[in-house]
């Protein structure tokens, strides 16, 4: 459609409120496209890769863990961290290794997944991973978790029926059957 104005927000000032090993928070001061100015609270994390397992016979690899800030065990999809000065792809490879021990002979790419673009500037680059061979996980040492298996159809159900409500996993695998017609 026709753009009237640009929507562009401008940042004036920046104030660091919290510097971590993971999340750096930022106070900004941005400039809006009538010309005012206002607050805007920024979370920045160095971004993260997801990865959709798929094996032979229609299953994929899920990934049950508890998550602290939610307080309770979430199933999810293979994912992780950007270690700095990796690139996405490495990143996905790396994580489905530790996490399933599974290694891919096909990738695709599904995009890019911003889970909270109203205040952070976390970017996911999610995957579909086929061909997949089978090996031994090796989670980081802080890492505790259970690998579970079923089809992508019944992952699918389980994102409709809100048992799986983390939103990049949901994403992807609803992405992934929408790619495979399933």
């Amino acid at each position: 459609g026709l753009r009237t104005m640009e929507l562009k927000e401008t940042r004036v000032s920046r104030q660091c409120v919290y510097y971590g090993s993971l999340l750096h928070v930022y106070s900004d001061t941005v400039r809006l496209p009538n010309g005012r100015t206002a607050g805007r609270e920024v979370l920045e994390h160095q971004g993260a890769v997801c990865v959709v397992p798929l094996d032979r016979n229609g299953c994929v690899t899920l990934v049950r863990q508890f998550r602290y800030a939610v307080g309770r065990e979430v199933l999810e999809i293979p994912a992780g961290k950007i270690d700095a000065g990796e690139e996405p792809f490495a990143a996905a490879v790396r994580e489905l290794s530790e996490e399933t021990g599974q290694e891919a002979g096909s990738w695709t790419d599904l995009g890019e997944y911003l889970p909270t673009p109203g205040y952070s500037g976390e970017v996911l680059r999610c995957y579909l991973a086929t061909a997949l061979t089978e090996g031994d996980a090796h989670t980081d040492p802080d890492e505790f978790l259970q690998t579970e298996t079923m089809s992508l159809k019944e992952a699918v159900a389980l994102v409709m029926d809100g048992t799986i409500s983390d939103g990049k996993s949901a994403f992807a695998l609803l992405k992934a059957a929408r790619l495979l017609g399933i």
